[in-house]
């Protein structure tokens, strides 16, 4: 080969974990000239996030229903960039409804700089009296100039609302509904930095921020057929069912991969974008000892979530999604009729999605039991579901859906870049400054990628910028 080939030829990057991370990390670095191999060794890619076949409707399902909101730029910006922004709705509007089962409508007003365009809907929350409303409209403007620093990350969102006169119906009625489910941990246990975020990004910054995109189809497919086959025909492979045994090397370099067939692979980087619970046990020991943060996120402790699938005889509401105050069901995504049966000519269900996050009571839980309460709360509130009959259901609790964003953890959250030279990591859990989510996971893969252009003399930056903060809000939020 000549010089000239040899000076020519891509960096070549392995990407070890097929979630959301590594998928927004590969996307990345094949526009930006890294030759790409991805390895998943589950099936599907997506991860957590990806889908199953249903054998009794025979069509894909999320395990668990994947929304994402305005503020998510960098979510955005790889849906866009890999072509399946088209599969997105967006809303303006929030759905509540009360334990009785009257409706709120959430809608910040078009007409009203951020952050006042929030103000006339918390003052028409009717499932709340109008001292509530002016409480919690106080306390929002107070926690968003709450400074951030290592005491807003050790005390907890229930704490700071107590120590600020949130009665327990405001937390019961408003607090819980917003955080528990942008958190997916209990209000006793989050960290009020991670509240603080999901506000000033989500609601308080600019009108669009709190925008809310629900996929049309399966996130799981969009991922595992959409977004695999956009980075494939940019000359990344992509292969499944591949595991990676072990990530070989010493104290400055990683030498190489050894996969669970026994063959081996020597890319010039690696990307690491599995769970922070696989983390360790892929790594040799030479480059564990290298890379004390690893030891740090072991520490890190899962938030379950729930996610229970309906199919109906009938639609039992005709709101595309709600929000269910003061029960056990906390969102609920309507998704139209579906197929309920693989034989032809039968007529279809109507299918929704139930989400409960920080389901921590519900592991172990009887499915029937789960089942009952969870239809009782449809019942409740829309009197549809009391003639409709049940097709069929599917519940599914994931015990370590996401990290648990609790007081303390911003500690011990490791940067995606480490003091091995061709290591980088990626994921939700890695320091993003987000709690669990999407947006986390989608930056993660962007920073991780950006380190190992960064160590290959390349300085350019891949992470998208927030959405611009109005003039008001910047005087609001100094």
């Amino acid at each position: 080969m000549s010089d000239n080939s040899r000076s020519t030829k891509k960096p070549t990057l392995a990407v070890v974990g097929g979630g959301l991370s590594g998928l927004g990390a590969a996307a990345a670095a094949v526009e930006n000239g890294l030759d790409v191999e991805l390895f998943e060794q589950g099936r599907h890619l997506g991860g957590r996030a990806s889908a199953f076949r249903d054998p009794k409707t025979g069509t894909p399902v999320d395990r668990c229903p994947h929304v994402a909101m305005g503020c998510c730029t960098n979510f955005l910006d790889f849906c866009r960039r890999t072509g399946v922004a088209r599969h997105w709705r967006r809303f303006r509007r929030l759905h509540f409804l009360s334990s009785e089962g009257q409706r709120h409508d959430f809608t910040p007003a078009g007409w009203l700089p951020a952050p006042l365009h929030l103000l006339p809907a918390l003052l028409r929350l009717g499932q709340l009296r109008f001292s509530q409303r002016l409480s919690i409209a106080r306390a929002v403007w107070l926690l968003a100039r709450e400074p951030a620093g290592p005491f807003a990350d050790r005390e907890t969102v229930q704490t700071w609302l107590r120590r600020h006169a949130q009665s327990q119906q405001t937390v019961e009625r408003f607090w819980a509904p917003v955080l528990v489910s942008a958190l997916s941990e209990r209000l006793d246990r989050a960290s009020l930095s991670a509240a603080k975020k999901v506000l000033v990004d989500g609601f308080f910054g600019s009108r669009r921020a709190c925008d809310l995109l629900v996929p049309e189809v399966p996130f799981g497919e969009i991922l595992d057929r959409d977004v695999a086959a956009w980075i494939e025909k940019r000359g990344a492979r992509l292969h499944r069912r591949t595991g990676v045994k072990r990530i070989e090397g010493h104290q400055r370099r990683v030498t190489g991969l050894l996969l669970r067939d026994g063959s081996r692979r020597t890319p010039d980087a690696v990307l690491l974008a599995v769970p922070w619970n696989r983390v360790a046990r892929l790594l040799s020991e030479p480059i564990r000892a290298a890379v004390p943060q690893i030891g740090e996120a072991e520490k890190l402790r899962p938030a379950p979530i729930t996610a229970v699938h309906l199919w109906f005889d009938r639609p039992v509401t005709r709101l595309p999604h709600a929000v269910l105050v003061g029960r056990l069901s906390q969102w609920v995504f309507n998704r139209g009729p579906q197929p309920v049966s693989t034989t032809a000519g039968d007529p279809p269900a109507h299918y929704c999605q139930v989400v409960i996050s920080a389901s921590h009571e519900l592991i172990g839980r009887p499915r029937d039991e789960l089942l009952r309460e969870v239809l009782a709360d449809l019942s409740a509130v829309w009197p549809a579901a009391r003639q409709a009959e049940l097709l069929h259901s599917r519940v599914f609790t994931q015990p370590s859906a996401v990290f648990s964003p609790a007081a303390g953890v911003e500690r011990l959250r490791p940067a995606q870049d480490t003091p091995i030279e061709n290591l980088a990591l990626a994921g939700d859990w890695t320091a993003t400054g987000w709690p669990a989510t999407m947006e986390s996971a989608v930056r993660s893969g962007y920073l991780a990628v950006e380190a190992v252009l960064r160590r290959l003399g390349d300085e350019r930056r891949l992470l998208v910028p927030d959405l611009a903060c109005g003039w008001l809000g910047r005087r609001v939020l100094g």
